[in-house]
């Protein structure tokens, strides 16, 4: 099927137009929509008449994504913002072009993949929107509520996806949303850990978290959310002390246990990674 030849409207656009409850404060709206239609039409142009582009896949681009998500990571760290516009735009190309290729199957547009992100934006954030996506008149929530929220939210709509029901909408924030850790980590084993047993990736607190992630990020992730859960970290092998005063000491200590590991012919990556899974599974 011919890229150009395409005529799709969504279900979710069909069923509901809203516009969007946050005014652009500098203008720069209609800039930006029209931009943003030249990129479309440009992918639409080279999905047809481009053979390389044409071939693109959902698979073939994953490395592509893999790939400019590290470079984007690299230009924000050494903080050169014109590398940071350039990256930024890579990443949204893969965004273009993964939604451009689902609408030409007939799955869903670029429109469905905006509206979703600002509908889970709204339903997350009830300290910032009313249900309807209207701002409220005061934001008096404090970090630890607004994070205790968030999580309840995710839970709810993680539960919803495990049960096949629809996700529920937003609703008004509340102070009693700050529980205490105890009592969030009985909120997300009542709505998911029940459902699906023995499957720690998709159930409990650490639903959600990709197995995929480089072992790092993966066990940061993790301890984050059995902190947020009230789960006890691991016992640490040994007591790093006083060594790890800076990023600059604990990237010291880290490349020190990679080049032990590797004079042992021991692989780090698939030993942490695996350590992070045997956490899961315990918690």
């Amino acid at each position: 099927m011919k890229a150009s030849t395409v005529p799709r409207t969504s279900t979710a656009t069909t069923q509901r137009l809203t516009a969007s409850p946050v005014p652009d404060a500098d203008g720069r709206a209609d800039s930006t929509q029209l931009e943003m239609a030249r990129l479309v039409g440009v992918i639409a142009a080279l999905r047809e008449h481009c053979p390389w582009t044409a071939a693109l896949t959902h698979d073939s681009l994953t490395t592509y994504l893999l790939e400019e998500s590290y470079e984007l990571i690299e230009a924000i760290e050494t903080g050169h913002s014109e590398h940071i516009v350039g990256e930024l735009g890579d990443i949204l190309l893969q965004v273009v072009l993964h939604a451009r290729l689902a609408q030409e199957s007939a799955q869903f547009d670029l429109a469905d993949v905006a509206r979703g992100l600002s509908d889970k934006m709204i339903r997350r954030s009830p300290h910032v929107f009313h249900a309807d996506g209207t701002l409220r008149p005061s934001f008096p929530a404090s970090i630890a509520e607004i994070e205790a929220s968030w999580e309840r939210v995710k839970a709810a709509e993680r539960a919803a996806v495990l049960t096949g029901t629809a996700i529920p909408a937003g609703r008004e924030f509340r102070s009693e949303d700050g529980f205490s850790s105890e009592e969030r980590a009985e909120n997300l084993t009542a709505s998911e850990g029940s459902l699906v047993a023995g499957t720690p990736a998709s159930a409990g607190p650490f639903a959600g978290i990709p197995r995929s992630l480089p072992a790092l990020a993966m066990a940061q992730k993790s301890l984050e959310r059995a902190a947020r859960a009230g789960l006890g970290a691991p016992p640490a092998a040994w007591d790093l002390g006083e060594q790890l005063g800076t990023e600059e000491e604990l990237g010291r200590v880290l490349f020190g246990v990679v080049r032990a590991a590797q004079e042992r012919g021991l692989d780090a990556e698939r030993a942490l990674r695996a350590a992070v899974r045997a956490f899961q599974e315990e918690n």
